[in-house]
């Protein structure tokens, strides 16, 4: 049986998309259990959830442009929108319990100099910490990331959408299956805490980036043959 353009752009896009997972995730401003005690920046949550939220709010932007649109762009730049919203609500209501709930500044641990506003972070920073809150440069990174992976979301939800004939549902929660599967590459390559593109553990994405293309091209496969077998109707 010839393969036809559709099944080739489904397994691209899926790789495509765990890709721009693995990037986002890298991107995101982690800070686990020592940011819920205001001695590491970032959000006081894991990869794996952070990147699935902010996801899951790209994917239900996305279903809703691709509800009244086919056009590849808008659905995946509505996953984007979405995604990076969510994202900078979560770091900016964060920095509003950190300052106003525990009387701190935030400020990064990984830098001396802000490289965004060029703000001195040493002198603002509590002995014995890594840095807390989400600072301009953590929050710039993290907008990033949610954009990024909201985006690759958006080009995976299309194709198993147009391309695979999934229905909305499937589609959705296929996308939200590939990507944990990255996220939580990302999280053990990440390792705890992390500031992102700043910050020192962002130089392991290279790693990162060839299991999520193992990962990401099986899905894509199993998406394929899940296509070829589906009947006219879809799932």
């Amino acid at each position: 049986m010839a393969l036809e353009p559709e099944m080739i752009l489904i397994v691209g896009y899926v790789v495509i998309g765990g890709l721009l997972a693995s990037l986002g995730a890298h991107l995101l401003p982690v800070g686990g259990a020592p940011a819920a005690m205001g001695t590491a920046t970032g959000v006081a949550t894991g990869t794996v959830q952070l990147m699935f939220g902010a996801v899951m709010t790209g994917l239900f932007t996305s279903s809703t442009v691709s509800s009244f649109s086919n056009n590849i762009w808008l659905v995946a730049i509505s996953g984007a929108v979405g995604a990076a919203i969510m994202i900078t609500v979560v770091m900016f209501m964060a920095n509003i319990m950190y300052v106003f709930g525990c009387g701190i500044v935030p400020v990064s641990g990984r830098v001396a100099v802000d490289p965004i506003t060029k703000e001195p972070q040493t002198p603002y920073k509590t002995p014995q910490t890594d840095g807390h809150g989400v600072p301009n440069v953590v929050f710039i990174s993290g907008t990033m990331g949610g954009f990024v992976g909201g985006f690759g979301g958006g080009l995976m939800y299309f194709a198993l959408l147009f391309y695979a004939n999934f229905t909305y549902v499937t589609a959705a929660i296929a996308a939200l299956s590939i990507f944990l599967a990255n996220a939580i590459l990302a999280a053990y390559n990440i390792r705890g805490t992390t500031e992102g593109l700043y910050d020192p553990k962002f130089k392991r994405l290279p790693k990162a980036l060839v299991s999520s293309l193992a990962i990401s091209v099986l899905a894509g496969i199993v998406v394929l043959l899940a296509t070829i077998g589906l009947p006219q109707g879809g799932i």
